[in-house]
């Protein structure tokens, strides 16, 4: 299956967890809030691609189970999937920032959605799950 990357709304409880993207102006949405997730390495499938980039970003290592909801979507680099995945709140105590981003925070999923500094793309995916899910 051909895909460029993959995104993973995680919900710790009922919050989102967001990560602030660092401020380089040679990276797409410098200092937006981001959702855990990159680019595909290697021949990792969709599901694994969010995974890695999840415990490489927050420190959670998650298994493919708690993939609970995903789609995907085209972008101008291909296709991307974005996955959802909810987790009880206390997990939070386990997150810990990598190497990428400023900090991470815990934001309330429809705040997100109506952020000006939401990644507009992720901002509108999540929306779509919330429909979905009647949240």
């Amino acid at each position: 299956m051909e895909f460029s990357g993959a995104k993973l709304a995680l919900f710790l409880g009922p919050d989102l967890l967001v990560i602030k993207r660092d401020n380089k102006p040679d990276i797409p949405y410098p200092g937006y809030w981001d959702l855990p997730g990159g680019g595909r390495e290697g021949c990792e499938s969709p599901q694994d691609c969010a995974l890695r980039e999840t415990f490489e970003e927050v420190g959670l290592d998650l298994p493919e189970t708690d993939l609970s909801w995903s789609e995907s979507y085209q972008r101008a680099r291909g296709t991307v999937w974005f996955f959802v995945s909810h987790q009880p709140a206390d997990l939070v105590r386990r997150v810990a920032l990598g190497a990428e981003g400023q900090c991470w925070r815990l934001m309330d999923p429809h705040a997100y959605c109506r952020d000006a500094l939401a990644v507009p793309h992720f901002a509108e995916h999540l929306r779509g799950y919330l429909r979905h899910a009647g949240l």
